[in-house]
C-alpha cells in the first residue's frame, strides 16, 4: 500500500453536495453526488478569467482522455468577476477553452465554501464510494493526477465499488460562425485587417468590410489559440524575410508568418510551458508561458507573458536561431506593485500598445483590471533599473467596477486591451464591463466611449479617407466579430458602483503565524532533494505594512510570519514550488534517467486580522 493509500484509510471525509445555479454539459441534467458514485471523481474549481485554470485545463485533458470510463471530472465554476456570473457569459467560456465535461455554475460559491477550496485552480479528488482522498492546487499535477486516479480505479476495481460506463458530459452543438472568439486586431494601410480567430485556431486576413477574408493562416497545425498580432518591423522583415508576428497563447510561442508563401515559423519558445520563475536567452531554447499579446518598443518585441505575470523582449537575430528573449518586467509574482521593472508585480498583462513618440507602452493588467505602463528613463536597452512600472487605473487583484472620473477613483473590470488614440488618450478595452473606456493622461481622467459590446478585448484606430473622421475597430469577442465604433463628440461619465471580489477572506491573529504548504508527491513519486531542499516558499503581503517579519524567498514548506496589529485588513502573498521525481518513495531510490515535475501555485489570499484569530495557516499545494 502506498503512503498516499494509508493516509486515504486513516482518514475518510464524505465529499459534500454539489450544489449551484445550474450545469452546463450535461444536456439539462442536474446532476448529484449519488449520480457519480461508482466513477472517479475530480472537482476543478476554476474561474475563465484565470490564465492558471487554463493551463489546468490543458492538465485534465490529457487525464480524461486516459480514463474516459472510470473517471468523470467535473468544472466548478466559481467566479472572481461580477461578469463571470453571468450564465451565458460562462456557456460562452466553457465554448471558448473546449471544456469538454460537466460545468456546476456556482455563483454564491456554495460548492466553493463546502470544499473549503482557497484559490483558483484547486482540484479535489473523490473516490468511487464518495470520500475525499486528496485536495491540490496550482499547476503542476497531471502526471501525478493520472497516477492516482489510476491507483483508485485498480482499487476499488478490486473491491468491486467501481462502475465503469459512459460518463455524464453532453456535447452542445456544433458553432457556425465565422470567426470564434476573435483575441486581437491590427489595420494594415490598404484599409484591411488581420484578427486572430482565436478559437478557430486561425488567423485571418479581412477586407476593409471587416467580414470578406482575403487569407487565412494557421489551423491546429499551425497555432492554438492565436491572441495578439504584430506587423514585423522593416528590421526584421528584412532580416527574417517575416512579416506578421503572432501571439501562439496554448502552443506558448511566439510565430511569424511569411506572407509570400503563406509559411508559419517559430521565433520564440519551444511548444513546452515554462514552469520554472525565471528564464532567458537563446529563444528556440527557452519555454515561454501563454503569450498574450505583441509590441515592438524599445527596439525590441515586448511579450505579454500573462502566464508568468510578466513582460518579456524578444531581440531578433540575423537568423531565427540568433534570437533571445529576456524578462523586463515582473517577478511572476501576482499582484501590483509599481517600481523598478524586474521589482514590480503584474497580474496576467494581457494588452500591450506603444505610444507614438515611442516613449511608453501602456498595458491592459487584466486580473488587477488596470491601466498600467512601463517607460524607460534612460534611451537604449541595457542597464537595469532604468525600465519602471506604473499604474495609471486599478487598486488591486479583488477591487473592479464601471465607473469613471478621476484615477483616483475610476475602475476597470478585466480589461483585456489597450490601445493609443491619435491625441495621445488611452482606448482601454474594458472587457467584463462591455465597455471601451478612455484615460486622458493629462486631466486623469477616466471616461466611457461606448458601452454594450460583447466582451471587447481590443480596438484599433481607423481613419476614415474621405471624412477625416477617426473612429475604433473593436473586437467583440463573445460577439465572434468585428465592429465599428464611433467616438463620441462628448464621451459619457459612469458612476456604477465599487465591486470587490465576494470570495471570503481569511481570518487570522495579529501577531506571529504559522505557515505551511502541504506537500504530498504523487504515487510513485519522491521529493527530488539529490540537490538539497527541493521546495521554495516566497511570502509577501500588501499593504507592505501588513507582514512584519517572515517575507522573502527562501527553501522550505513551513514559514513563521509576523503580522501587524494595526492594520486590518489586506492580502498575503503565497508563491511555492516543489519538484518531485519518479522514484520510489520508500527506498529513496531514484532512477537515473527518471522524469521529473514541478508544482506550483500563487494565493493572494484576503486576509481579515482579528484578535484572538487563529494563529496557524495551512494551504495544499498537494494534500492527501
Amino acid at each position: 500500500m502506498t503512503a498516499e493509500a494509508s493516509a486515504r484509510a486513516r482518514v475518510r471525509v464524505r465529499a459534500p453536495e454539489l450544489v449551484g445555479r445550474g450545469w452546463l454539459g450535461t444536456g439539462g441534467r442536474t446532476l448529484s453526488r449519488a449520480d457519480l458514485r461508482g466513477r472517479v471523481l475530480v472537482l476543478d474549481f476554476w474561474t475563465f478569467c484565470c490564465v492558471n485554470c487554463l493551463h489546468v485545463l490543458d492538465e485534465l485533458r490529457e487525464v480524461e482522455q486516459q480514463y474516459p470510463d472510470a473517471l468523470t471530472i467535473v468544472g466548478v465554476h466559481s467566479p472572481k468577476f461580477e461578469h463571470e456570473a453571468d450564465p451565458d457569459a460562462l456557456a460562452a467560456a466553457v465554448e471558448r477553452y473546449g471544456v469538454h465535461h460537466p460545468v456546476l455554475d456556482d455563483p454564491e460559491l456554495v460548492t466553493w465554501r463546502a470544499y473549503a477550496a482557497r484559490a483558483w485552480p484547486t482540484l479535489v479528488v473523490i473516490d468511487p464510494e464518495g470520500y475525499v482522498v486528496a485536495s491540490m492546487s496550482g499547476e503542476g499535477h497531471g502526471p501525478g493526477l493520472a497516477a492516482l486516479v489510476g491507483e483508485l480505479i485498480d482499487e476499488h476495481a478490486a473491491k468491486g465499488t467501481l462502475q465503469p460506463g459512459p460518463g455524464p458530459y453532453v456535447p452542445p452543438p456544433d458553432p457556425d460562425t465565422a470567426l470564434r472568439f476573435p483575441g486581437k486586431v491590427i489595420a494594415l494601410d490598404d484599409g484591411s485587417f488581420i484578427v486572430s480567430d482565436t478559437a478557430n485556431h486561425h488567423v485571418v486576413h479581412v477586407e476593409a468590410d471587416l467580414e470578406t477574408e482575403r487569407a487565412r493562416w494557421g489551423g491546429r497545425a499551425g497555432f492554438n489559440e492565436p491572441q495578439g498580432v504584430l506587423l514585423a518591423p522593416p528590421s526584421v522583415r528584412g532580416a527574417l524575410g517575416l512579416d506578421l508576428l503572432v501571439a501562439d497563447s496554448v502552443n506558448h510561442q511566439v510565430k511569424g508568418i511569411r506572407f509570400s508563401d503563406n509559411t508559419i515559423h517559430t521565433v520564440a519558445g519551444t511548444g513546452r510551458q515554462l514552469r520554472e520563475r525565471s528564464g532567458g536567452g537563446p529563444a528556440l531554447t527557452q519555454d515561454l508561458s501563454t503569450p498574450w499579446d505583441l509590441a515592438w518598443w524599445d527596439d525590441r518585441l515586448i511579450i505579454a507573458m500573462a502566464g508568468t505575470h510578466q513582460l518579456w523582449a524578444w531581440t531578433p537575430g540575423d537568423t531565427l536561431e540568433a534570437g533571445t528573449v529576456e524578462v523586463v518586467a515582473g517577478t511572476t509574482n501576482e499582484g501590483l506593485r509599481d517600481g523598478e521593472a524586474r521589482q514590480a508585480w503584474l497580474a496576467q498583462p494581457s494588452g500591450l500598445s506603444a505610444s507614438a513618440d515611442g516613449t511608453r507602452l501602456w498595458i491592459a493588467d487584466s486580473e488587477t483590471s488596470a491601466l498600467r505602463s512601463v517607460t524607460r528613463s534612460a534611451a537604449g536597452p541595457g542597464s537595469d533599473g532604468t525600465v519602471v512600472v506604473e499604474t495609471h487605473v486599478g487598486t488591486g487583484l479583488f477591487d473592479f467596477g464601471h465607473r469613471d472620473g478621476p484615477v483616483h477613483q475610476a475602475l476597470l473590470q478585466h480589461p483585456l486591451g489597450v490601445t493609443e488614440l491619435p491625441d495621445g488618450s488611452v482606448a482601454v478595452s474594458d472587457t467584463y464591463n462591455g465597455a471601451i473606456r478612455r484615460y486622458d493622461p493629462v486631466t486623469g481622467d477616466v471616461t466611457t466611449l461606448a458601452r454594450d459590446l460583447a466582451e471587447p478585448s481590443d480596438a484599433v484606430v481607423e481613419r476614415d479617407a474621405e471624412t477625416g473622421e477617426v473612429r475604433l475597430v473593436v473586437v467583440e469577442s463573445a460577439a465572434h466579430r468585428l465592429t465599428r465604433v464611433a467616438l463620441p463628440a462628448e464621451a459619457q461619465r459612469v458612476d456604477g458602483p465599487a465591486r470587490h471580489t465576494q470570495r471570503p477572506a481569511t481570518e487570522l491573529a495579529p501577531g506571529e503565524v504559522q505557515l505551511e504548504v502541504a506537500f504530498a508527491p504523487p504515487p510513485g513519486q519522491k521529493l527530488d532533494d539529490r540537490w538539497g531542499d527541493p521546495t521554495m516558499l516566497d511570502v509577501s503581503a500588501s499593504p507592505e505594512g501588513l507582514l512584519l517579519d517572515g517575507g522573502g524567498r527562501a527553501r522550505g514548506l513551513r514559514r513563521r510570519i509576523t503580522l501587524a496589529s494595526g492594520i486590518r485588513s489586506g492580502t498575503l502573498h503565497v508563491s511555492v514550488q516543489a519538484a518531485a521525481c519518479d522514484g520510489d518513495p520508500e527506498t529513496g531510490e531514484v532512477p537515473e534517467h527518471a522524469a521529473c515535475h514541478l508544482f506550483q501555485q500563487d494565493w493572494g489570499l484576503p486576509l481579515t486580522i482579528v484578535d484572538g484569530g487563529p494563529a496557524t495557516l495551512t494551504l495544499d499545494l498537494r494534500g492527501a
